[in-house]
């Protein structure tokens, strides 16, 4: 069986990285694959730290666990940097995406000396200007399918566009804005 592709995600309650982990995994499952997505509950507050995860396959996979060797780390909330070891397993061959204004290379110091690869996206300011608020969760899922290419990324849009339709269908401004939020996050992925 070819190993799946696994992604753990760290954010705080309330930014939307669980959204994000089951929003990949139904796009993923648009598309063929085999699918988990699930959080792993602490405090149940906003603002407190959550891990969701991600596993994506060709083949139905029987492993039900966490995940604790991911291929791609994303990290919703920079500031986690500091108090949560995101690096924890991480494959040198993958890469962590953190959610940040800062170049790569500015963020790789507060990796553990991780060696893969880094990559950055300014989720924030996209998110204020597509969606008038702060909500990363969508930039940084397109970023996640950008770096990772666990979905073809024309695919992804397309079916992310049907989905925004369903969920939001008497709110085409936030159709629009998620929308825009998406192209414009797989464009300004800074690789380092």
């Amino acid at each position: 069986m070819k190993k799946p592709v696994e992604i753990r995600w760290h954010g705080r309650g309330g930014q939307g990285a669980k959204t994000a982990c089951l929003l990949l995994a139904d796009a993923a499952f648009s598309s063929g694959k085999y699918v988990q997505g699930f959080p792993e509950y602490g405090p149940e507050r906003m603002g407190a730290p959550i891990t969701a995860y991600n596993r994506i396959s060709d083949e139905r996979c029987p492993v039900h666990s966490n995940i604790y060797n991911p291929d791609y780390v994303v990290v919703v909330d920079e500031t986690l940097l500091e108090s949560v070891d995101v690096t924890a397993g991480l494959s040198e061959d993958g890469a962590i995406i953190v959610n940040t204004a800062k170049a790569p290379d500015a963020i790789r110091p507060y990796l553990n000396g991780y060696k893969g690869q880094v990559c950055t996206i300014d989720a924030r300011r996209i998110s204020e200007e597509t969606l008038g608020k702060n909500f990363p969760n969508t930039p940084m899922l397109a970023a996640a399918v950008k770096v990772s290419g666990v979905v073809e990324p024309n695919r992804f849009v397309q079916d992310m566009k049907a989905s925004f339709e369903h969920k939001f269908a008497t709110k085409p401004q936030v159709i629009d804005g998620n929308m825009k939020a998406l192209t414009q996050s797989m464009e300004e992925v800074q690789f380092g």
